[in-house]
């Protein structure tokens, strides 16, 4: 009885008692089909055409053989071979309403924390060139708490290098550890005028204990010029970036805080100009994954989001409201001086025009 060779490229019938060692000529390895071309793993012919490939003969002698090749894909695996890893669920979760972000919205309550500030060496060099060590400028320790009975819980000192946080009157009894003088960056080196430890490294001078002691200064001495600087904000999935153009900012005497909903600026730049902010942000953000960088122009807020995602503001609806309205009455009781020329240039908050501006024309990435 003739019986079938399954031998890979044989296909004849043969009889089984005489089946010699050379009876087959088969093709002991696999397919191959690559950029078109088919051919056997075994031999190096090739072609194009799957008829040719067909009826490539073998290239290797043995015996026939009528046992069937196992599956190529087998529904089980042997025992032998490691269990493929089971398939794993994801779960894809749509946008969160605004009404479910304002329920896990964490409270702006919070306490808030100095984002780190990084300061370019261009700066450093611009800040060189000015003449901060001027003796005709008042020491910033000259604060008398005065309007301390007005102090909000969570103001910072504004003492230079003093971080002490208003906690209440009890805040008004603790030694305030400060410097009396000025910074001073002089051929690369930065140092207070008050005591004179140098330093090449500027986050060393941002972090150097004060050689004064007095009291807390929760004001401000008030001789400071507030005016408003141009800003603009930028995102991708991950990071929110506020800048606000502000020539030469003092690293020194300048603050960013924040939790992990509200962002509070407080710059002092050249001219002894105060820029001073506090914003409601549309989303939460990463306080530990967050800084501020410096360069001679401005100063970019680098906010990490807490999740991916897109902001459709940089504040809330509500908040921005409140801060316009907040502006109005400012400009109103400031007019007369705005008359007389004060520098100002525009708000923090946005109109609603600007904000479609900014959806229609700021990529995200």
């Amino acid at each position: 009885m003739a019986l079938l060779c399954y031998n890979k490229g044989c296909g004849e019938r043969f009889d089984p008692e005489h089946n010699a060692r050379d009876s087959c000529l088969y093709h002991p390895g696999v397919p191959i089909f690559h950029d078109a071309l088919k051919g056997w793993s075994c031999c190096k012919k090739r072609t194009t055409d799957f008829s040719e490939f067909l009826s490539i003969k073998g290239c290797t002698k043995g015996f026939h053989s009528n046992e069937k090749p196992p599956e190529s894909f087998s529904q089980e695996e042997t025992s032998d071979k490691p269990k493929a890893n089971p398939v794993e669920e994801f779960i894809i979760q749509g946008p969160k309403s605004a009404e479910k972000m304002q329920r896990e919205r964490p409270s702006s309550n919070e306490p808030r924390q100095r984002l780190p500030i990084k300061v370019s060496r261009s700066l450093e060099q611009a800040l060189e060139k000015l003449n901060l060590s001027s003796k005709n400028e008042a020491p910033e320790g000259s604060c008398t708490g005065e309007a301390a009975a007005q102090v909000r819980a969570g103001t910072t000192c504004k003492n230079a290098a003093c971080k002490a946080i208003y906690q209440g009157p009890e805040s008004n009894t603790e030694v305030c550890t400060f410097h009396p003088g000025v910074p001073v960056f002089h051929e690369g080196m930065k140092y207070w005028s008050c005591c004179g430890v140098k330093t090449t490294d500027f986050s060393a001078f941002l972090e150097q204990l004060g050689c004064s002691s007095g009291q807390h200064c929760w004001t401000g001495k008030g001789d400071k010029k507030a005016v408003s600087c141009r800003q603009d904000w930028h995102q991708t999935s991950s990071q929110v970036v506020v800048t606000v153009y502000a020539k030469n900012p003092l690293p020194a005497l300048s603050s960013v805080k924040a939790n992990r909903t509200v962002l509070e600026v407080h710059i002092i730049f050249e001219g002894n100009k105060i820029f001073q902010a506090e914003l409601d942000l549309w989303g939460v953000i990463e306080i530990e994954k967050s800084f501020v960088s410096m360069v001679p122009t401005k100063v970019e807020i680098m906010l990490c989001k807490a999740s991916p995602g897109s902001w459709a503001r940089l504040e809330l609806p509500q908040s921005r409201s409140h801060s316009h309205g907040e502006q109005k009455e400012a400009a109103n009781a400031e007019e007369p001086r705005a008359v007389q020329g004060e520098d100002s240039d525009d708000s923090l908050s946005w109109s609603e025009e600007e904000d479609e501006e900014l959806e229609m024309g700021t990529p995200s990435n």
